[in-house]
């Protein structure tokens, strides 16, 4: 058995993706056993074969490449890829828009979830390209925080509602963090089912983290002294029809852990928002139509995602 399965999706960022795996081979070197599992979510043909030549080029015997004949989004792929692992202790679930700077990164998560039996999840601190900080940690969704909003909460409950701004200088339990690098223990993760494939984009890793506190009592954990780079966005361009994805996410998820009622007062709140949005901003007409249909998640884009031979 390995100590680390690390999984990483390219979908036609190949480029990104061949730095990331450079980053990860230059700063670990026989100091834990580990292996990459690189899922390509159907990217065009162009892209593809560029990753495969140069996946071939790093000639390193502990790097496999997965390809999709679709795009089974985030949490789908990263199922794929959890197939395909070797039998290991851990998973790294790492965005391909990463890079890992710091010597042994691998090795300090390792240790630190060995040393902490009951986090279920951990991630280092996320910094932009400029190595400076951003958000790492959230709160779970819920009706107040989509309503009041996150900076109210913070404000009037900061000891549930921590912070997301602060660069803190040591371990901190957190709701959940970033899809962008998750470190997980793999027995509790595939307890739970892993992760949730009926969510295509957005809020996986915040159901995720959900699920392992509510049914393994495991918590998630932010280790600033440990850091990280993300080119946020680099692999999602932000758009109308990404932005309906996300809500169609949100009130999934909201429905599958608060029920029907709290489904039914967001997203009667967000019918009301973007109609009157859609007047100002009229390209959100269409969120608005999705909204007034019930937004059922049987609208993501990932049932409309074409098989490629």
């Amino acid at each position: 058995m390995i100590d680390i399965s690390c999984i990483i999706i390219n979908y036609n960022t190949s480029e990104y993706t061949l730095n990331c795996i450079r980053s990860i081979l230059a700063t670990h070197k026989g100091k834990i056993s580990y292996e990459i599992i690189v899922v390509d979510n159907a990217s065009e043909k162009e892209d593809y074969f560029k990753l495969e030549k140069g996946i071939k080029d790093l000639n390193t015997s502990n790097l496999h490449l997965v390809k999709s004949k679709q795009n089974v989004g985030f949490g789908g792929g990263n199922m794929m890829g959890v197939q395909h692992c070797s039998p290991c202790r851990y998973y790294a679930f790492i965005n391909n828009d990463t890079l890992l700077p710091e010597e042994d990164t691998f090795g300090k998560l390792f240790k630190f979830m060995e040393e902490h039996e009951y986090v279920g999840v951990c991630s280092p601190q996320m910094l932009d390209e400029d190595h400076k900080f951003r958000m790492t940690i959230d709160h779970f969704s819920s009706v107040p925080r989509e309503i009041l909003r996150r900076p109210i909460l913070e404000f009037l409950f900061p000891k549930k509602f921590l912070n997301r701004k602060v660069f803190y200088d040591k371990p901190t339990r957190a709701d959940y963090v970033q899809g962008s690098f998750m470190f997980t223990r793999t027995e509790d993760f595939n307890a739970i089912g892993g992760f949730d494939t009926n969510l295509f984009l957005y809020y996986e890793e915040s159901d995720l983290c959900r699920r392992l506190l509510k049914e393994r009592n495991k918590n998630t954990y932010l280790i600033p002294d440990v850091q990280y780079i993300h080119f946020k966005g680099a692999s999602t361009k932000k758009n109308v029809v990404m932005k309906t994805e996300l809500k169609l996410s949100l009130l999934y998820n909201i429905r599958k852990h608060y029920g029907f009622w709290a489904y039914k007062i967001l997203l009667t709140h967000l019918q009301i928002r973007y109609f009157f949005t859609s007047i100002v901003k009229p390209h959100y007409f269409p969120l608005w139509k999705v909204l007034l249909r019930g937004a059922n998640i049987s609208e993501s884009i990932k049932n409309k995602q074409p098989i490629k031979p």
